[in-house]
């Protein structure tokens, strides 16, 4: 591309350029308040950043867009950058969903953890920066407000109080222990506190502790109190002052040797919820603020927006408070001159971000070490990146499921692990279970789909290591390093050999041998992943089938059970000698029963 003639025709207005290059991939997408002006400072002699030096040497052709402003610019930008995921840009990604806490729309509704789509009928409150901030919030409204949070399948199936009413976290509506009123009364609540409105509770908590204690009705009018004691305490310990507003987010940014950490506080209802830490791809040789600003553009997108969000000094105030105002219609404050109370809350930010950001560069160095480590065992190349590692779970025979986990660009790539529910085999073969899971992952890869790894591992020894042999040899990907990881003798961790194609005896290496720690680490997360997910396939088909696989369990007794225990999960957590005090059910019917669960 011939670059003079083009940065002349370029106006001297906001807009975004895309650099493109020659295979028509989108590498790099900015904004600009002066167009001729920023893409004209990318091809200036002396280029400061390696970085940007090398995008610029993979550049074709150059594609603009002319906005009417440069918050126009912002939003076009963060929308190509979803869109194109280019490879130069600074990247979010947060792949999990927050979660919220929700209050279901039944007649005596569940306090419970939510986290994804949301439905009709129910009241959500959140997001929370964590889950351990969720199930607090849970403990904390249970002991205050006593709601239920068992199961439907449970609550239906009550025939007296379950262990959170006698520990005083439940009033057990399940068996009518509370009108159906004073239950809503307390939902009513509960849902106020949520939105922050404390006040409002214990003044209604007040007006009923004191109309009990003029009707004489004083046991009521202790609970009252107490209600009202254990929420000014909650609010003591919890309620944040000096915010204009009852939501806010306080961000903070901080850089060191070339990697960035941005740090989250979530403020909600009044009340600091905690935090969490951020780490950008791509952000090396750019500036906090094109950070800080990236972040709010990409981040707010799938989020509830506060009202009020409080920066670093150098974020552009105005251009964040008008970002929101034309994608979202709506006003949020944008501070980024923190003083007082707001000051000391970015102040902690910083310092949450910093203790992050240090934990992982040593995690990045101490990883950097074991693939180097790593690659001398097996006398790797340099260009070696990635593993994929294979496992098989099942019990006796039963649901069959294989693990692929990937290990890549030094780190564990959990959005790419698989799994593979075995069918069309003996029952216990875990040679034909290799086969199969081999060859359906990598046949594609043969065809040219798909990401070829340098090396794989497979749990197992000889025998399995011989089936990925003929596995990858009859798909032609005879490329490929193949490792197989058996247990060392007592099935000890630090004992396991390593077999190699074409070698008899195994590879012994020293316990201490930080590359063979980052072997176990691979071998683990590939069994961890597969017997995660045999369970939940064991645990679905035999809940599904319930206790009418038992012999000798007619309806009458499945409804005895169900009606005594509250539900299946119960019984699946009985001993016989409390399957035995069921109506019905004798010794030998409970032992069937406890051995068909465990």
């Amino acid at each position: 591309m011939d670059i003079k003639p083009f940065l002349k025709t370029l106006p001297n207005l906001p807009g975004v350029y895309r650099m493109i290059n020659q295979a028509g991939e989108v590498i790099y997408v900015g904004k600009a308040k002066d167009l001729k002006k920023r893409v004209s400072s990318y091809f200036v002699k002396t280029i400061a950043s390696p970085r940007t030096k090398m995008m610029v040497g993979h550049i074709d052709h150059i594609e603009i867009t002319v906005t009417h402003s440069e918050t126009e610019a912002l939003i076009l930008e963060n929308n190509m950058i979803k869109s194109h995921m280019p490879r130069y840009n600074v990247i979010f990604r947060d792949d999990k969903s927050y979660p919220y806490i929700v209050l279901t729309g039944e007649k005596y509704p569940r306090l419970a953890f939510h986290r994804g789509a949301q439905k009709k009928g129910n009241q959500y409150f959140g997001p929370f920066p964590n889950t351990n901030a969720v199930r607090e919030s849970i403990q904390l409204l249970q002991k205050v407000f006593k709601l239920r949070t068992c199961e439907n399948s449970v609550f239906k199936n009550r025939s007296r109080p379950c262990l959170q009413y006698q520990i005083h976290r439940c009033t057990a509506p399940c068996v009518d222990l509370i009108r159906e009123d004073e239950y809503k009364n307390d939902i009513k609540h509960a849902s106020l506190f949520l939105e922050g409105k404390d006040s409002e509770v214990i003044s209604q908590l007040t007006n009923q502790m004191n109309e009990a204690a003029t009707s004489h009705a004083y046991e009521h009018a202790a609970l009252y109190r107490d209600r009202i004691q254990s929420l000014r305490q909650v609010r003591t310990k919890q309620f944040v002052s000096d915010f204009s507003a009852s939501d806010a987010d306080i961000i903070a940014c901080v850089e060191e040797e070339g990697e960035y950490c941005l740090n989250l506080v979530m403020i909600r209802a009044g009340r600091h919820l905690g935090d969490k830490s951020f780490f950008p791809k791509n952000a090396t040789d750019v500036e906090t603020q094109d950070v800080i600003e990236t972040f709010i553009a990409q981040y707010y997108t799938n989020q509830t927006i506060p009202k009020l969000i409080v920066t670093q000094e150098h974020v552009n105030q105005s251009l964040m408070s008008e970002f929101f105002k034309l994608n979202y219609d709506i006003e949020v404050k944008v501070i980024n001159k923190a003083i007082g109370d707001k000051r000391v809350w970015l102040t902690m930010a910083q310092k949450n971000a910093q203790i992050a950001l240090k934990q992982k560069l040593m995690q990045s160095e101490s990883q950097e070490n074991r693939v180097e480590a790593l690659k001398a065992i097996f006398n790797l190349s340099d260009s070696f990146s990635r593993i994929e590692c294979f496992d098989i779970s099942h019990t006796m025979g039963e649901g069959t499921v294989a693990s692929c986990v990937v290990f890549d660009k030094g780190n564990l790539q959990n959005k790419e692990y698989r799994r593979f529910n075995i069918e069309d085999i003996t029952p216990g073969d875990d040679y034909a279970a290799m086969r199969e899971v081999l060859m359906r992952r990598y046949k594609k890869i043969a065809t040219g789909e798909g990401v070829k790894p340098d090396l794989i591992f497979i749990d197992g020894g000889k025998g399995q290591l011989n089936i990925a042999i003929e596995v990858i040899q009859e798909l032609g990907l005879s490329d490929i390093m193949l490792v197989g990881i058996a247990k060392g003798e007592g099935r000890k961790p630090g004992l396991e050999q390593l077999f190699l194609e074409g070698k008899t005896d195994p590879i012994i290496v020293k316990k201490d041998n930080v590359g063979f720690h980052l072997i176990q680490q691979i071998r683990d997360e590939a069994h961890r992943f597969a017997i995660s997910g045999h369970r939940a396939k064991r645990a679905k088909k035999r809940i599904t089938s319930s206790l009418e696989d038992i012999e000798g369990i007619g309806a009458q007794k499945r409804k005895n059970l169900l009606v005594y225990f509250g539900g299946i999960e119960r019984i699946k957590n009985a001993s016989i000698e409390e399957i035995i005090m069921v109506d019905g059910i004798n010794k030998k019917l409970a032992e069937k029963i406890y051995d068909y669960f465990h």
